[in-house]
This record gives C-alpha cells, sequence and structure tokens, in this order.
C-alpha cells in the first residue's frame, strides 16, 4: 500500500510509503502511479495501449478456472451456508492465553524483564519527566514565546502569530498543564521515532535486500489499527507512559523509515556518479551527497512522524498516558460533548502548530537565502547561529518574567468554560435535530435508515456468501487491479481471516468499509470537481481541509456522537468525514494536471464542460482517481476500527475489547484480522504496476 505525501498546501492523510517529496494527506501518502502525458492529444504520438477485451478476459480465465478449481472441491468438503468451516480455522486463544500469561507472571521477576524492559521503562519515564518539567519551569510565558519566535524565524509574523494565539487558546480553556503533558509526550516519542526511522530507512534505502525485508514489515505496522499496537505493550510495561511513548514510537516510526528510504534510493544519479568519479568513499557519499539531496524527503518525514504521532498519543491515553487524549478519552466515555471538545481544540491547536512550524523548517531547508540587504533590521538580528541564541535567550527571558510575576501556570482566572454551552448546544440538538425535523428527518433518522438501508443489507449479504465464492470475488477484482501475485496475495488475506476464526466479525467490518468508502467517493468526487473548476472554490476549501487533515482520528468521534448517538452508523460517520480531505486534494490534483491543451483542443470542438469532464479529465486523471480510491479505503478502515469505542461493533469491539480486559488472544488476533483486511483492500484498489 502506497501514499502520496502531497503536504505543503495541499496533502494527504500519512500513509507515507513510496511517496515523491510534495506534501499532500497526514498520512498515509503515496505518488499517484503513472501520470498522464503532457500533450497527448494525439494517438500517433504515444504507445498504443492493450483495451481490455478478448485478450484481457482470457487472460482472467486461467487463474480464475485455477482458483476455482482448488476451491469448489474445498466447499463441497467442508460444505456451510456463508460461514467459514470451522474445520479449516485454527483456535489461537489458547497458545496467545499462555504467552499473555507468562509475560504477567515473569514480568517482575525474569531477566529480561528486569534488565532491558526495566530499563528501557525507566529512561523513557526520566525522558517525559525532564522534558515536562522544563516546560513547566519556562511557564507558558517562556513556552508560547518560545513557540512564537522559533515560527517567526522559519516562516514570518503570521505563523508566529498563530503558533501564540494556538497556545493562548489552550490556556484559556483550562487545558494549560494536560497540553504540557502531551507535548513531553511527543518531544520524547516522536525524537525516538525519527532516529529509529532513519535508521531504517537508511538500511532500506542504502540496500535492496534490507528493502525487501523491510517492506512487508513497515506494510504491517501501517495497516495494523492503533489500537492493536496498545495491548502488548501493555502487558509487557504495564498502564502508564512508557507502553504509550512506545507504542507512539512504533507507529511513528514507519513513515519517516519510507520517506528516508525513498530520499536517498531517488537521489540524483548524475550527482552520485559525479561524486564517486571524484574518489569519494561510500561514507563521504552518503554525507555530502545522498544525505543532502534527500533533505526534503527525511524533512516530510518528521512532519509526518510528528502528525502520526501525534494522533497515536491521543489514542495511547486509554492505557494511562494522561495529558489531552485522557480529557477526550473520559469525556466521550461520559458522553460529555463539552468536555470533550474543549480537550479536543488544544489538540487541534497543537496539531496545526506542529505541522506548520514542521512545513515551514522543511521549505526553509534548502531555500536560496535572502540577500541581507534586502531583510529588515530585526530578521537581520536574528539571522544565523546568533540569531538562535538570541530566540533562546529572548524565550528564558520570557520565562523568567514569568516566574518573577508568579504566573508560571495559566491563570485560573483567564479560563473560560466552553463545556457548559456547547453541552447546553449539544441538547438543543438533540431537541430539535436528533429527531422529529419535518420532511427530511432528524439525525437519528439519518443513522437509522443508513444501517437499515445500507449496512444491515450489506452485511448480511456478504455474511450469507460462500466463502469460496468470496475468495473468487477476491482473486477477480485483484487480477483486475493488479497481477496473478496480486491475486494471489488476496485471496491469502481474506482466507487468514477465516483461518484465523472471525469470519463473520470481519465481513461486519468490511460492511461498515465499503459503505463508507462509497459515501466518501460520491462526496468527494463531487466536492473535487467543482474546487478543481472554481479557483474560489478550492481557496475557500482550503483551510478546511487542512484543518480536518489535521485532526487526529479520535477527535472525529466527538461530532459524531453528539450528532447520531453510538452504534455503527456513527463510525462511518467519523470514518467518511476522516477519508473525505484526503479524496477530495487528490482528486482536486489528479483533475488540475489534465493537460490544459487537450481541454482546449476539446472545447474549440464544441465539447461542453460537461462533456470535457467526462471524457477527458476523468480519463486523463485516472490514476489519481484510483489514488483516491485506495486512499480512502485506508483512512476508512483506521478510523472504522476506533469506531469500537462508539458502538461500530466487530473486530473494532474486540480490540477494544481485548485491551479493556488484558485479553492478548481476542486483541491480537482481532488486530491481525485487520491487519489482513487493509491488505486485501489495499491490493485490489491500487492500479498494478506492471501494466
Amino acid at each position: 500500500m502506497t501514499a502520496t505525501p502531497t503536504h505543503t498546501p495541499d496533502r494527504t492523510r500519512p500513509d507515507t510509503r513510496a511517496a515523491a517529496p510534495s506534501k499532500a494527506p497526514r498520512a498515509s501518502e503515496r505518488t499517484a502511479g503513472a501520470r498522464p502525458s503532457r500533450g497527448a492529444s494525439a494517438p500517433q504520438d504515444r504507445p498504443r495501449r492493450a483495451l481490455p477485451g478478448l485478450a484481457g478476459r482470457r487472460g482472467l480465465l486461467l487463474p480464475l478456472g485455477v482458483a476455482a478449481a482448488l476451491l469448489i472441491p474445498l466447499a463441497v468438503v467442508f460444505p456451510g451456508a456463508g460461514s467459514w468451516p470451522a474445520a479449516l480455522a485454527v483456535d489461537l486463544s489458547g497458545p496467545l492465553g499462555r504467552a499473555g500469561d507468562w509475560i504477567i507472571d515473569h514480568r517482575d521477576n525474569h531477566w529480561l524483564f528486569l534488565y532491558f524492559f526495566g530499563h528501557v521503562s525507566n529512561g523513557v519515564v526520566v525522558s517525559v519527566r525532564a522534558v515536562y518539567v522544563v516546560l513547566l519551569a519556562a511557564g507558558w510565558t517562556g513556552v508560547t514565546a518560545l513557540a512564537a519566535l522559533v515560527a517567526w524565524r522559519l516562516a514570518g509574523v503570521r505563523l508566529a502569530l498563530t503558533c501564540a494565539a494556538a497556545f493562548a487558546a489552550c490556556g484559556l480553556l483550562g487545558m494549560w498543564v494536560p497540553t504540557m503533558q502531551t507535548l513531553a509526550l511527543m518531544v520524547v516519542a516522536v525524537a525516538a521515532s525519527v532516529v529509529l526511522g532513519a535508521l531504517l530507512g537508511l538500511a532500506a534505502g542504502l540496500s535492496p535486500r534490507a528493502d525487501r525485508v523491510l517492506r512487508p514489515v513497515l506494510d504491517t505496522m501501517q495497516i495494523l489499527p492503533a489500537f492493536a499496537y496498545l495491548l502488548p505493550m501493555v502487558l509487557v510495561f504495564g498502564i502508564g507512559v512508557p507502553a504509550a511513548v512506545l507504542a507512539t514510537v512504533v507507529y511513528a516510526a514507519p513513515p519517516m523509515a519510507r520517506l528516508t528510504a525513498l530520499g536517498l534510493r531517488e537521489a540524483d544519479a548524475g550527482v552520485m556518479e559525479a561524486a564517486a568519479s571524484l574518489g569519494a568513499t561510500g561514507r563521504q557519499r552518503l554525507l555530502t551527497a545522498r544525505l543532502p539531496l534527500a533533505r526534503r524527503p527525511i524533512l516530510l518525514g518528521v512532519n509526518q512522524a510528528i502528525m502520526t504521532g501525534l494522533s497515536m498519543a491521543v489514542i495511547a491515553s486509554v492505557i494511562g498516558a494522561g495529558g489531552l487524549g485522557d480529557r477526550v478519552y473520559q469525556a466521550l466515555a461520559s458522553v460529555d460533548v463539552g468536555a470533550a471538545l474543549a480537550a479536543g481544540i488544544p489538540i487541534v491547536l497543537l496539531a496545526v502548530v506542529l505541522d506548520r512550524t514542521a512545513d515551514a523548517a522543511g521549505r526553509r531547508i534548502g531555500a536560496d537565502p535572502v540577500p541581507a540587504r534586502e531583510q529588515h533590521l530585526l530578521r537581520r538580528v536574528f539571522a544565523g547561529w546568533y540569531g538562535r541564541l538570541l530566540t533562546l535567550l529572548a524565550a528564558v527571558a520570557a520565562a523568567v518574567a514569568g516566574r518573577i510575576a508568579d504566573s508560571s501556570l495559566w491563570p485560573e482566572s483567564w479560563t473560560v468554560s466552553l463545556a457548559d454551552p456547547v453541552n447546553a448546544a449539544v441538547a438543543w440538538m438533540t431537541d430539535h435535530l436528533y429527531s422529529g425535523v419535518p420532511v427530511v428527518g432528524g439525525t437519528a433518522d439519518w443513522a437509522a435508515r443508513f444501517t437499515g438501508w445500507i449496512l444491515d443489507p450489506l452485511r448480511s449479504g456478504l455474511q450469507a456468501a460462500p466463502w469460496w465464492l468470496l475468495l473468487l470475488v477476491a482473486c477477480a477484482l485483484a487480477l483486475l487491479a493488479g497481477t496473478w501475485r496480486t491475486a494471489v496475495t488476496a485471496v491469502l488475506a481474506l482466507g487468514a481471516v477465516g483461518v484465523l476464526g472471525v469470519w463473520e466479525a470481519s465481513l461486519d467490518t468490511l460492511s461498515q468499509v465499503l459503505a463508507a468508502v462509497a459515501v466518501t467517493l460520491v462526496l468527494g468526487f463531487a466536492i473535487a470537481v467543482g474546487a478543481a473548476r472554481s479557483a474560489r472554490a478550492e481557496r475557500l476549501l482550503r483551510p478546511v481541509l487542512d484543518i480536518c487533515q489535521t485532526l487526529p482520528q479520535f477527535v472525529y468521534l466527538i461530532p459524531v456522537v453528539a450528532l447520531f448517538g453510538v452504534g455503527r452508523a456513527p463510525a462511518a460517520a467519523a470514518a467518511v468525514v476522516y477519508a473525505l480531505p484526503a479524496v477530495v486534494r487528490i482528486t482536486v490534483q489528479g483533475l488540475r494536471e489534465v493537460d490544459p491543451t487537450v481541454v482546449e483542443s476539446a472545447r474549440s470542438l464544441g465539447a461542453t464542460r460537461s462533456q470535457v469532464l467526462r471524457q477527458v479529465q476523468l480519463p486523463l486523471a485516472r490514476p489519481a482517481l484510483l489514488l483516491a480510491v485506495n486512499q480512502a479505503v485506508v483512512l476508512v478502515l483506521a478510523v472504522v476500527i476506533i469506531g469500537g469505542l462508539v458502538g461500530g461493533g466487530a473486530l473494532g469491539y474486540d480490540v477494544v475489547l481485548g485491551l479493556a480486559q488484558g485479553d492478548l488472544a481476542t486483541g491480537l488476533v482481532a488486530g491481525a484480522a485487520i491487519v489482513c483486511l487493509g491488505l486485501l483492500l489495499d491490493r485490489v484498489t491500487q492500479p498494478a504496476k506492471e501494466a
């Protein structure tokens, strides 16, 4: 599964594999495959491509025939309706349960825990506590001043004011201490994930063999749901900060590793050849040529590690990480939307500040320096190493001034309670919008209809279909999208779900994903077409998409619970909102990259705007559209799993239940099934690389 890091103003969500170093989906992100040829107006100017006619169908018949010859006899030997045959399932609860019991029994006395995991845990605790103490010692004046000054040096006054306003808003909402707790955890976790990801990326970028070994590991790490990381960490380290930090490190390292490897592999061959011809050793070529050429992808990897780390740090609140995520989780547990929103807003502001600052740092590195004579006096004073020292001294002065004024913590008298008015608004919406709205019905009616008309029939149809037929369908879809290797991977992934013994729950999750993806694509393509046609609409839409893409997954549950209650429909609604920005951005980018001369030629021949869209732009933007479909599937699956917290059920519920009860078997089996589902959906929705 691949993703495009388009993250400049346009960005998609972080799934950051094999990406071009431009910034687009927080996220998953990858290059949109083969782009349509520019100037492709004359068919004779480009190589002819085989049409999917009779030859293409014959190419599908042989693999499908082989699959049918293998599966239908199995279906005869193991009869059943739609359920997976029990004889073909493997019960892993016994071995996994014994492994979990052994870990719990030996956690306090075994040498591995005492002399390795124990030291790791202590190091994490000391590091997080040290950062937290420094932040508290700096006070709100020092932290705000440092953030504003760094932002000003990187990008100017606008970003500096944004950072200062964001930290001030955290204090006004009464969330200063939780914000500092989350920030301390983030600093340690992101630093560790950047180091780990850089080392893995260095190995994968310099060694094809290491790349082949690491690729399936990184694929699994990126598909595995965030909750599935928490259970093993809790068993080994117990509930608290160490488990939360290490889970965040494991979750945030793959984007950094992928983008580092990508940058190293795509270093300019001419420059590398010139360095080698000058007698540079391998180490010198790496340090003086390859790494400098890869600095932009590496910095984008740092940005993605920050955003994915923040998302995971919020989710890790369920295992005692504390901070803002803990406030959101407790508020969701009591359905206190006001308190959840009061903690959710600082999460969004923190994400925006970190994202914009990292983005500005990435753009600044490698850019041509502004001549000193063109800079104003203050800029010249704060330039160079002296400016960095002056920035630090100014922040220290602000912190000392705050300590002297005895206001290191945000003053209680300056806080504003958001919970009561928000809860009052939610109560009004519940009374007036939840049900009984004339003609259109209320949000509860919409949720009930979506569940009764779409989710239930889709789930019933999938669960009633013969298991061998679903394997054949997966094989056919994978063959249409890719090659026979793709088909084998898709069939094995779906078959593994049955072998794990969670066939029914997996099909329930699959039904939610398919329904949410369909809604996401309909809305996303419609919005993207309008934005691609109107520059004004795109400018108005851009800040909305920016905000939506910086929101951690957890935060999306707050508004849907307020509007729709709990159940499978709210989980699907949260998934739609989470995946929509990536689909819109990728589709807009694809439509705008269509050769203008081809569009102009069609218009000169009398084609209407609708005909130009349907017959020219959409066909030429097909790679981007396929990428949008793939990203929608990946992102929807991620939130549908988290929807287990709000009644989504199925595999998400099993992961949450395993985490809550410390049941290693239930949690890991559900997590493995989710990985298999993600692998299946990814393979059947990404275009073939070997066309």
